[in-house]
């Protein structure tokens, strides 16, 4: 039986969309909106041959997602809203609450709006979108999909923080790791190109926010991020992992408060931070290239921090079988992907230059004990998979929160 499922993602001025047929996942339409309460916003839209782009006056997300259905009934993508079965919306945090994918309803919603105090900028919005599109599609099974959840399967010593333990127990205090959707996705992935399931994985996902997961027969057991996206790898705008007493030092000599040094670490650091040109990691290895060197420094600093991250995982596993880069630069970048890549020999990690300058999907040496691979991620189609598996194989009398 076919199935029209629509994956959401909301952002705070944004919100990008795919409807899929299931379970052929083919896609009839995608697209985005863009500066959401501006008054001028950007809606871009491909459904098979045609795209269009359009500015509308639109000022919030319900606004936004009654112009996409108008939109898709008016090009004929589908004949009656009663035919898109399911929505599946991006969650950002699922605390502890969420260790899976999970139909929402109104209890599910209460749950995730709590947890905005672990996420404020992401979870408001994503409760906003799942209403938007409840009011407009009150028929469809509404799936949560948690970047949280795929982590929840780390170690107790492994999600800890050495702080005193009443911490987790009074705020939730852990680590809870995201980008979960992703690299479940590419994990999975390269499982079936492989025709395995017990592989020791490490899955980088390098885009303006990154991450590095561990993944050990389909089960994340070591992430990168942490409390927040800001923990771990040095990102595009994020400082990831310094140590704790820079911010009170800075704190004390330029009399900022939490919140400014907070904006400082999100919005200021990382390779912006170090080049002084862009977040964009293009821009950077372009300059670079023309030899300035705090763009190139900035580049070793990234790459660095990476392969010190891989090093551990593979610890962590007591080995590694496969090494995947995904996201916009793990995917698009061969430069990055080298560097990455260079010392990890002893790991049985070897590069062949030729095959990842030619963006292959495996791009080790032939005889390599190690497979490198570049999967290029689908979190809408992992949302749209969920949708199926947790939301429509459930009768909708037995729906209920995870």
């Amino acid at each position: 039986m076919t199935h029209l499922i629509m994956a959401v993602n909301s952002g705070s001025s944004s919100l990008k969309f795919e409807l899929f047929s299931m379970p052929a996942e083919r896609t009839l339409a995608k697209g985005l909106f863009e500066r959401l309460g501006s008054g001028s916003a950007v809606f871009t839209l491909r459904a098979g041959e045609r795209r269009q782009q359009a500015e509308v006056a639109l000022n919030d997300h319900q606004q936004a997602a009654d112009y996409l259905l108008d939109t898709l009934l008016q090009q004929g993508v589908v004949d009656s809203l009663e035919r898109i079965d399911g929505v599946g919306h991006r969650v950002a945090h699922g605390g502890e609450t969420f260790r899976d994918s999970a139909p929402i309803d109104d209890a599910a919603l209460v749950e995730i709006e709590k947890l905005s105090a672990l996420a404020p900028i992401h979870n408001p919005v994503n409760a906003r979108g799942i209403r938007a599109f409840l009011r407009r599609l009150p028929h469809a099974v509404t799936v949560g999909v948690f970047d949280t959840a795929y982590h929840q399967t780390i170690s107790e010593a492994g999600y800890l923080y050495p702080l005193p333990y009443r911490y987790y127990q009074d705020y939730g205090i852990r680590r809870y790791g995201f980008h979960g959707t992703s690299h479940k996705y590419v994990a999975e992935t390269c499982a079936g190109l492989l025709g395995r399931r017990d592989l020791r994985i490490i899955s980088c996902h390098l885009g303006n926010g990154a991450s590095v997961c561990a993944i050990d027969g389909g089960r994340s057991v070591a992430t990168s991020m942490g409390f927040t996206p800001l923990a771990g790898l040095m990102m595009g705008t994020r400082c990831g992992d310094i140590d704790p007493s820079i911010p009170a030092f800075i704190a004390e000599r330029e009399n900022k408060s939490a919140q400014q040094l907070l904006e400082i670490m999100n919005n200021a650091s990382g390779l912006l931070g170090v080049s002084g040109i862009s977040n964009d990691c293009r821009d950077i290895v372009s300059a670079a290239e023309s030899g300035n060197h705090r763009a190139a420094l900035a580049l070793t600093m990234f790459t660095d921090r990476i392969r010190s991250v891989i090093g551990a995982y593979a610890t962590e596993m007591d080995g590694v079988d496969v090494v995947i880069f995904t996201a916009g630069i793990g995917e698009n970048a061969a430069g990055i992907r080298r560097q990455v890549c260079r010392n990890l020999g002893f790991l049985g990690i070897r590069l062949d230059d030729n095959k990842n300058e030619r963006h292959l999907t495996f791009i080790q040496q032939d005889g390599a004990p190690v497979i490198v691979a570049v999967i290029p991620t689908n979190e809408e189609l992992m949302i749209a998979r969920d949708v199926m598996r947790v939301g429509l194989r459930l009768p909708k009398e037995v729906q209920h929160v995870g």
